[in-house]
């Protein structure tokens, strides 16, 4: 079964940074177009960040310059390195993987960030 578990949430404060991490068990990773989306309280989920399984990255226009996606393909890994934050940008942040040939995806169980003083 394929499994993506989110790490890396917590409290932090405005202007300050945070390290999520996805790991990702079941099936091959390498292949996996990866993404991190975001669900905001009252908001509907919006896309964060993707990597490609070549590496080619995409940013929202709310974090490009902030936020930066990468993968470990060793370790079967997806990262979200966010600074500068805001309080805008609290909310549970959810790891997606897309194997697009066959249109699958998968989702992990998310993690939460608050950015408050």
């Amino acid at each position: 079964q394929v499994q993506l578990v989110e790490s890396g949430g917590g409290l932090v404060q405005p202007g300050g940074s945070l390290k999520l991490s996805c790991v990702v068990s079941g099936t091959t990773f390498s292949v996996l177009d990866m993404s991190w989306y975001r669900q905001a309280p009252g908001k509907q989920r919006e896309l964060v960040a993707n990597i490609s399984s070549g590496g080619t990255t995409n940013y929202s226009a709310s974090v490009k310059g902030r936020f930066t996606i990468s993968r470990d393909n060793n370790k079967k890994t997806a990262y979200l390195e966010m600074s500068s934050l805001k309080p805008e940008d609290t909310a549970v942040y959810y790891c997606n993987a897309v194997y697009a040939y066959w249109n699958l995806d998968y989702w992990g169980q998310g993690t939460r960030v608050t950015v408050s003083s």
